[in-house]
């Protein structure tokens, strides 16, 4: 019994050592034992790291002191945590680690992926969540103005940061170097704020570097305006689609003071990375295992031939420097059962497309087959898949790789369980419902987000040259994502397309496509424009039921028909019934029209696209002499003074002021054109 009771004050007193609590200062070496408010899938492991968020996807976890601070307007605090995020994908994790200042533990409403686990898209930015964060941000989302797919943010009631900066650190003598936050890595992080002189240090480094001097983020800011007296602190993790673990290692807090250095030699180890290596097994029998080798491989030398053959492959040597996008043929035809007519998923113009489960990871795919004659120029286009399969966002189809026979070329893309958005538009059998005009606008939104990424957003510039409904896909949540880079072209921002070959779908294809070849952004907005008429309309854009009603089977003229008689309204899709916003529809519909423009110049960008839509920016009416040049008035691009007037429009920097001189400017040019 004496030993019972010497062991047990033993571990008591380690336990005080690693973990030391107060309402207002704490440090924890650890988490073995720790007193913490914990939901979602947060936890706390068997080896005493506090894990926010596991291997699941679209999770969020929360984990708070159970005490609430007491704030005045002076207070002041420091604190300093160690955290690790581990994502099973090396180059994309989600969606990263908020350490947060909330009135509540619960946070209940909050949305994973993108939000953090903080907020949802109804509150975000709302002054009475009165939330005060620091995101570690791995993921690039351009609505919250995100700067990268790698950054630390400050953030007030927002995951639109006030403040935001590469992840990195600076070295004594001015050098910034870079951290990845998904490497695996422990690292540090500071937190500092001076209630007195209302500003807010951010601080992060290696594991092992000594304290920068010189902080990642400083922000002058009175925090006493967005937190209330009674204020609970903690962290905040999501997942969205990627497989990522966040872990915090050890923590130390102090109100009006300096938080306590965290004891390294006591913290907890990370789990093992990779599968375990395997123990060496002695040799035994060897004479025999040889000779048993021997008799199966002249048995199966038959079968290995036929195989070989079946799973023939086209490799050229260039093409080993873009092994990770490079599949085998043998994997996929595994993964889709033999290209199996049960899991054809559709059907198109370039190839068909069948549904897949990787034999290695299980990961669900779609593999689409297009046919090919080995040419010149496919290495260039084999280096544009690689280069696309880096693109990361969430309203895009991800193209994972890429696999080459001869005469075949199958490409790899995530799999959308929901399919495609035209089979919802068009096709209305087999009991599918019509999608509500709320799901629409969603998918509509969506989509422009992610062409303003291609064209705006990475590091080239990605013109599509294919956007349509039938290649805008449908995730588990229905929202829209772009697909199918099969025609897509890169290039560097600042310079001109140079590919003179016209590639596209009828109904899609800009006027000026026929005399110059050049896909362009402008090519892709005006793709965007039948897009939206499609999605509002219920119609395809080349539709043989309006010949009874136009002039022709094109929706965008046909649209345009009814805009310039007032009727624009009765174009819209009549399964809608009356559910929907009128005036939203009417903006759509405009949007339209103006992406669709027969003039390239007089065509938005992508980024006002945006605007319009999130209503930062209001479409201006549009006077019939511009209706007029939108239906295709093309001679008039050869008349005196239309040159001017479009230079001038792409000059200028507000949407609103250059769409606003249509009305001016179409008269004057209407009226030479007479």
């Amino acid at each position: 019994m004496p030993t019972i009771a010497l062991n047990t004050a033993l571990l008591c007193l380690l336990l005080l050592k690693t973990i030391a609590f107060s309402s207002d200062s704490f440090i924890f070496n650890g988490f073995h034992g720790a007193n913490l408010s914990l939901n979602g899938v947060a936890e706390i492991t068997s080896g005493g790291l506090l894990r926010l968020t596991n291997t699941t996807k679209r999770r969020k976890g929360h984990a708070f002191i159970p005490t609430p601070l007491r704030l005045n307007k002076s207070s002041s605090f420091s604190t300093t945590f160690i955290f690790a995020i581990v994502s099973e994908d090396i180059d994309v994790g989600g969606h990263g680690i908020a350490f947060v200042l909330s009135p509540t533990t619960a946070l209940r409403g909050s949305s994973d992926a993108q939000y953090l686990g903080l907020l949802n898209s109804t509150n975000n930015g709302d002054p009475s969540n009165h939330v005060v964060a620091v995101e570690l941000d791995t993921m690039f989302n351009p609505s919250f103005a995100d700067i990268d797919d790698n950054h630390v943010g400050i953030d007030v009631n927002s995951l639109k940061s006030v403040e935001s900066n590469t992840a990195g650190y600076h070295l004594n003598n001015g050098t910034f170097r870079n951290l990845t936050l998904i490497s695996g890595d422990p690292m540090k992080l500071w937190v500092e704020y001076d209630g007195i002189n209302m500003n807010l240090n951010v601080i992060l480094s290696p594991i092992t570097a000594t304290k920068p001097e010189v902080p990642l983020l400083s922000k002058s800011i009175n925090l006493s305006e967005f937190v209330l007296e009674s204020m609970y602190v903690g962290f905040s993790s999501s997942t969205g689609s990627m497989q990522t673990s966040h872990y915090i290692l050890g923590w130390s807090f102090k109100l009006n003071g300096k938080a306590e250095d965290l004891d390294l030699s006591k913290l907890p180890s990370l789990p093992r990375r990779g599968p375990k290596e395997k123990p060496k097994v002695l040799t035994i029998g060897l004479p025999v295992i040889l000779s048993t080798v021997t008799l199966m491989a002249i048995a199966v030398a038959g079968t290995v031939l036929w195989r070989r053959k079946k799973f023939a492959e086209l490799l050229e040597d260039w093409e080993h420097e873009y092994g990770p996008h490079r599949f085998s043929y043998k994997d996929l035809y595994r993964a889709t059962k033999g290209f199996r007519e049960r899991e054809l998923l559709g059907t198109g113009g370039f190839g068909r497309v069948y549904r897949g489960v990787l034999p290695k990871d299980k990961r669900e795919v779609a593999v689409k087959r297009v046919s090919h004659e080995s040419r010149q120029g496919m290495r260039e286009f084999v280096a544009e898949i690689a280069s696309i399969g880096r693109l990361r966002h969430r309203n895009i189809v991800q193209l994972i790789g890429y696999c080459r026979r001869k005469g075949e070329l199958l490409l790899v893309y995530d799999y959308m369980p929901n399919g495609s958005l035209d089979r919802l538009l068009f096709d209305h059998r087999n009991g599918l419902t019509t999608l509500s005009w709320s799901e629409r606008f969603r998918v509509i939104r969506g989509i422009a987000s992610g062409l303003l990424y291609l064209h705006e957003g990475w590091e080239q510039r990605v013109i599509h040259r294919d956007v349509k409904s039938s290649n805008v896909l449908l995730d588990g949540d229905m929202n829209g994502r772009l697909g199918d880079f099969g025609l897509a072209r890169l290039y560097d921002h600042g310079t001109d397309p140079q590919t003179t070959h016209v590639v596209g779908t009828l109904g899609y294809l800009a006027p000026e496509l026929s005399k110059t070849g050049k896909g362009t952004a402008a090519t892709d907005v005006y793709a965007f424009g039948a897009f939206l008429l499609e999605v509002v309309c219920g119609r395809r854009t080349i539709d043989p039921e309006l010949m009874s009603m136009s002039d022709g089977p094109n929706l965008v003229d046909w649209v345009l028909d009814h805009w310039r008689r007032g009727t624009v309204m009765e174009t819209v899709d009549k399964r809608l019934g009356s559910e929907y916003a009128t005036e939203e529809v009417e903006m759509v519909l405009k949007l339209g029209i103006i992406c669709a423009h027969a003039v390239a110049r007089a065509r938005p960008s992508m980024r006002q696209v945006m605007q319009f839509l999130d209503r930062d920016v209001e479409i201006p009416q549009l006077s019939q002499d511009y209706m007029n040049v939108a239906a295709g008035v093309s001679h008039l691009e050869n008349l005196p003074g239309f040159n001017e007037f479009f230079t001038s429009y792409t000059s200028l920097t507000s949407s609103e002021k250059a769409f606003s001189q249509y009305a001016t400017a179409g008269e004057s040019l209407l009226s030479i054109g007479r």
